[in-house]
This record gives structure tokens, sequence and C-alpha cells, in this order.
């Protein structure tokens, strides 16, 4: 068996890259340890319940017909893909919410400034410098160095408070460094969000997938799931192509992988010692809950998807435990303007945690764990709304709850890294010749980001 080009994972950015390549007559073969795609960002079943697995909600949301330079019309235009098709549903709005003090976003970015100018009066023309700092970064620049995000910030916000309120949601939706961000990364990502915003396909996540795949697959792309990689086969130092975990060698003059640096860089045999690239330390937890959409106690609040942290001070960083409430997300997804009310309530809550404190664990200790933190996220959660009496037990109909090393299984990062390695390869050079990264280590994360992250690497190098 030979390919043009071989594709490891088929995730967003795996998908995205094959469909790019496929539409130019490449030979393409996606291939995918599970038996679902998507990876991170994917769905799965209980009782008869879809639940979205992975990033609560899309960002980069766009009217159609919106500006040519909008991610998510671009990557729709580059895989050929009708806005319609997506049937997006846009955020009711989010908030961001410390203890002195919260803040509004929603798809309008008026709403976010007029909530600066009013909760932060003498801090709003600095806020609008940092906006045209934003608006000038050459963020898609994949040659640029690193650039402390925390220093930039800080010189032109003097608030303290108001500069963590905004680095809070920008860091659990794209920041693999603990503490800062590069300031490119963190232009997306404040562009993708507050700028643009959160949208959902009504679908659910299963719906952009299921057009990904079709799109990939009558384009002349082949996919072959359930069937893991275990050897990237270098000979005199360059890439002949992959062997499968059952002893199958496949042929290929170029190799686009998803699977993360380190994870990619770990299967080439012989393994290259040119690249010195930084594990990832970030991971998180997240229980599920759903109710009945008659429940009584389902809080009635309609945000979206809120970021908290408790005091004036946001740390981003591994807790070196299995969870930590300093902050976190909730989201509560049926709250997107949906043309019909789903069937069910869900509330997600998101929150920092330690793979290696979950790793320690035995089996019957790590289940009795996850059982007693459900018990933990709901008390917490009445504790953010301010209502001992929402949420009740008797209504739940499912529970669920990931660990970091749920996420290490489904994705591969090593332990459950989510953003992969704090070094990212943003000209997605692997250090062997032909073998590309594409993905949350080249640097765009999100599922738009992921998306244009496939595309970009394809086209740069693929598609000469």
């Amino acid at each position: 068996m030979k390919y043009d080009c071989i594709i490891l994972g088929a995730g967003m950015s795996g998908l995205a890259a094959g469909i790019r390549l496929a539409h130019f007559g490449k030979k393409v073969l996606i291939i995918e340890k599970h038996s679902k795609i998507g990876g991170l960002n994917s769905y799965y079943h209980r009782k008869g319940i879809e639940i979205d697995s992975g990033l609560h909600a899309m960002t980069n949301f766009s009217e159609r017909g919106g500006s040519k330079r909008s991610p998510l019309l671009k990557l729709l235009r580059q895989l050929r893909i009708p806005y319609e098709e997506l049937n997006l549903r846009e955020q009711n709005h989010s908030i961001i919410r410390f203890d002195t003090c919260s803040l509004r976003f929603s798809n309008d970015f008026r709403l976010f400034e007029s909530e600066i100018a009013d909760k932060f009066p003498s801090e709003i023309d600095s806020f609008r410098l940092l906006c045209r700092r934003i608006d000038e970064c050459d963020d898609l620049n994949m040659d640029a160095p690193f650039v402390s995000a925390r220093g930039l910030v800080k010189d032109l916000v003097r608030d303290e408070t108001l500069a963590e309120m905004i680095f809070c949601p920008l860091m659990y939706y794209g920041s693999a460094v603990e503490g800062d961000m590069d300031f490119a990364q963190f232009s997306i990502m404040f562009k993708s969000i507050f700028k643009e915003g959160f949208c959902k396909p009504e679908g659910g996540v299963r719906q952009l997938l299921s057009i990904l795949e079709d799109r990939f697959v009558s384009s002349g792309g082949e996919l072959k799931l359930s069937s893991e990689v275990s050897k990237i086969v270098l000979r005199d130092g360059k890439l002949a192509g992959i062997e499968t975990a059952d002893g199958r060698f496949i042929e290929s003059e170029f190799v686009l992988s998803s699977a993360g640096s380190i994870e990619t860089l770990s299967l080439c045999d012989p393994r290259p010692a040119n690249k010195k690239l930084e594990k990832g330390n970030l991971s998180f937890v997240e229980a599920i809950f759903c109710f009945p959409s008659s429940a009584k106690s389902f809080p009635a609040e309609n945000f979206s998807i809120m970021f908290f942290n408790r005091g004036d001070s946001f740390k981003y960083s591994n807790p070196h435990s299995l969870f930590s409430f300093d902050s976190g997300v909730v989201c509560l997804p049926q709250n997107f303007k949906y043309s019909h009310p789903p069937a069910h309530k869900m509330l997600r809550m998101t929150l920092l945690s330690d793979a290696p404190s979950w790793r320690r664990l035995e089996m019957d200790e790590y289940l009795k764990t996850k059982r007693n933190l459900s018990a933990l996220v709901l008390a917490e959660a009445r504790r953010i709304f301010g209502k001992a009496e929402i949420l009740s037990e008797d209504e739940i109909i499912l529970e669920d709850l990931f660990t970091p090393l749920s996420v290490e299984r489904y994705t591969g990062h090593i332990d459950g890294a989510i953003y992969g390695s704090p070094t990212k390869l943003k000209d997605g050079l692997s250090g062997v010749e032909n073998l590309f990264i594409c993905g949350t280590d080249q640097g765009f994360l999100g599922i738009s980001g992921a998306m244009l992250s496939g595309i970009s690497i394809a086209n740069k190098y693929l598609l000469k």
C-alpha cells in the first residue's frame, strides 16, 4: 500500500488537512486508533443521551457573508463547505465571574467593551489601546518568537483584576503555558472569544464531524479507524512510511501528524535527537450532569459559559492535586440560540487537574474518587450560583466524569495534556524530512484553530 500522504489522527486538524489534500487529487489515508473520529472533540452516548466531549463550544463565530478575513469563513472556503451546512447557533452570552466582579460578553463585542467601561471606567482607554495592539499583531507569523502576553498586557492595563479577568477565558481555552501565553496566541484567542464569539452546530459536534468525514471520503480520501500506528519508519534518516500495531507497513512520501509533537517523535524508529520539546503539564477533570427539561431544581440562569475564579488573582497552573476549585469553567450547553429547545438540560464543570495524582490511585480508589468528586462539583456549583436548593440529586438522570487519564486514552497526549506541549512548532516542522506536525502542537487551538492548522500545513508543504 502506498499513499501520497498518511495523516495520523482523525481529529479536526487531521480531517481538515485530509480534505484539503484530497481536493487536489492526493491519495490520502487518515489513520485513527479509536473507533470514532474527532479525537478530543467528539461525542458519546450514555442512557440514550448524546454528550459532546472536549471544548464546550466553537469559537470564531461569523455571520454568513461576513468579513473574508474571518477564520471560520476562510476555513469553510478552503474545505468547500457551505456555511448553511453547519447550522450554527450563537451563544446567549457568557460570563467571567471573580469574587468581587463579573463581566459579561457575547458575540457582539460592544457588550464586553461597555461592561469594562462600566466596571473599570479608568481602564477603558487602556483596554482600547490593548485592542489596537491585538489588531496590529501578526499572529499567524509561523516564525515569530515567544512574546510574553503577561508582560505586554501589564504594561497597558494597570488594574490587575481586569487583566486577570481578560486572561481567564483565553488561558482556559487555549494556553499550554502555565501562568502566561505567547502574545500571538493571546491575540488569536482574544479575537476568537471576545471579538467573534461562541457558537455550536445545532446538531452538536457530531454534525460537524459528519460533514468533515463526508467531505473527506467523497473527495477520494481513505479513513481507517481502530488502527494504531506503532512506528513511523525512517530509513537512512528519511521518512519511509508507517507500521501499524498488527505489523503492516504502509508506504508514504509524507506523514502529517496531529498526535502531538513529543508523541509523534516517540513513534519514529529510530528516534531523532534534534528536537528539544517540553512535555505538557496542564490537564482537566470535567463533571457532567444531565437533567430532564422539566427539572425544577435546574438553575434558571441563561448564560452559555461561565469562567469563574475565587479571589482576584487568577492562577493558571497545574494544581499538583486531583482537582482544584480555585477556578474553572461552567457550561450550560442548552443555552445557545437553538431553533428547538434541547430534550435535556445539562451542566458541565471543568477544573484544572494533575494526571500523576490520578495515576497513583488503584482502580477501586480511582472510581470512588470520581464518585466523590461528582458530589463535590454539585456543591461547588450551588456555591457559584448562590442557591443551596438547586441541582437536586433526585432529578439527575445521568452523570459522568472524565479525568486526565480519560483524555490521555482518547487523545494519546501524555498525561492528558489537552493543549499539548508549551513548545509550539509554529512552522509545523518536526525535524524529520517530510514529517509534519499539525493541530495542538503546531499552535492553533480550539475547534476552528485546529482545522485551520491542518489546512495551513497542508497548503504550505504538501500542495506547493
